[in-house]
């Protein structure tokens, strides 16, 4: 289980605000409004209908509050558990009306997150006992990236740069740009404060001893294949940190690991992990 600080109101606040608005319209939420009657209340059960790692249940209490603030909201799994299929997440009581209002949005939000973090938490238990690091990219949702960030924080995974202003990674089209992976590092030395490290993204292993004598902080080893993954170990031989991209998958992310390497960064957590199955069910009275 993995504990991790929700990010701040300035992250989601708008989401939820425009997330309910795309859903009900100008009319709301017609079905509910012809069929439910204005005073029934219900009591109901946000399940988990798979096995996976809980993210976003406090986005529930905020999704229901916004509809009506008699909704209350008792959360009995917390973000960053590991839950088996059936397994109950948060209970939900109020107005009728209200709860059938904000389901879909809730579960939209937390089946995203929860599967990120699903995806996270796998990679992370198959590097086990390695030393090598699982993060993420920027390769996310526009506009759900802090969001999308703290559940691979839930899954047990580190969080790479937020965006283009918070660190210095240079990448291959800095380098055509600049004419070479020298040139660019020496460039971005000069430039950044004694505080701030810089990363260099290579291509080719010739260009590894190149970044490192310039002053990179980090090299990044951008598609290597496994044997060259193992010889920029070997060469670098812990004068700076390797990190490795691209091409990650659940088969090979162990053999990556044990090449030595700090970090493993992947995409595919944030861009294209399948959503967790979950479903908010009433109880009958």
């Amino acid at each position: 289980m993995s504990r991790s600080a929700f990010p701040p109101r300035s992250a989601w606040s708008d989401l939820l605000d425009r997330a309910l608005a795309e859903d009900l319209g100008r009319a709301g939420d017609v079905t509910s409004l012809a069929v439910v009657e204005e005073t029934s209340w219900a009591r109901g059960a946000m399940v988990a209908r798979a096995a996976g790692v809980v993210a976003g249940l406090p986005l529930v209490r905020q999704v229901f509050a916004r509809l009506d603030d008699r909704v209350g909201i008792d959360e009995v799994a917390h973000d960053g558990d590991a839950v088996a299929p059936g397994t109950v997440l948060a209970r939900v009581l109020g107005p009728a009306r209200a709860l059938l209002a904000g389901e879909r949005v809730a579960l939209n939000f937390v089946a995203r997150l929860s599967g990120i973090a699903t995806a996270t938490r796998e990679l992370v238990e198959r590097v086990a006992g390695t030393g090598a690091t699982i993060a993420d990219t920027r390769k996310t949702t526009p506009t759900l990236r802090a969001l999308e960030k703290y559940a691979v924080r839930c899954g047990g995974g580190r969080n790479h740069r937020f965006g283009l202003d918070d660190a210095v990674l240079i990448k291959d089209n800095h380098v055509v740009e600049v004419g070479s992976i020298g040139e660019a590092v020496r460039r971005a030395r000069a430039h950044a404060g004694h505080l701030v490290k810089i990363e260099a993204e290579i291509q080719e292993l010739d260009q590894l001893e190149e970044a490192i004598t310039a002053g990179a902080d980090v090299v990044l080893l951008d598609n290597f294949e496994l044997e060259a993954i193992r010889q920029a170990v070997r060469r670098t031989a812990g004068r700076v940190p390797l990190e490795v991209s691209g091409g990650i998958t659940r088969e090979n992310v162990r053999a990556i690991a044990e090449t030595g390497i700090a970090v493993i960064s992947a995409g595919w957590i944030t861009h294209s992990a399948p959503a967790l199955d979950l479903a908010l069910d009433f109880e009958r009275p």
